[in-house]
């Protein structure tokens, strides 16, 4: 599956990056800022984002409604270090189709992965 991350932090970025494509998916754009992730999911229709909510300028939230006004069917995963069930409640009632919260294991990342965005291959 085309995946595009959005992530301001570099670290963090090249984790998922890492373990997106040990899982067999290609990443197509990463990007650390909301002006960026709109162009990239533009131009380039990734098929999944992973989304963090905290980014500079525009947050995550603001991002994420962006894409939902383009494209109502494209797979969201948000990483957070915010854990809060309002939160939560929030993302799913906007169309997020998982949660992953930082820090988290490989063994969590692949079961969501898997489960939001199974591989075909």
């Amino acid at each position: 599956m085309k995946v595009m991350i959005v992530e301001d932090n570099f670290l963090m970025r090249l984790t998922i990056k890492e373990l997106l494509i040990k899982l067999g998916h290609e990443v197509v754009s990463e990007t650390v800022n909301a002006d960026a992730a709109l162009k990239a999911f533009i131009e380039l229709k990734p098929e999944a984002i992973f989304l963090d909510l905290i980014l500079l300028g525009k947050s995550g939230l603001e991002v994420l409604n962006d894409i939902r006004e383009i494209n109502k069917d494209v797979k969201i995963i948000v990483i957070t270090a915010i854990e809060q069930e309002e939160i939560d409640k929030k993302l799913s009632n906007k169309g997020v189709d998982a949660v992953i919260c930082k820090p988290f294991s490989y063994k969590d990342f692949k079961k969501i992965v898997n489960h939001v965005m199974p591989c075909k291959s």
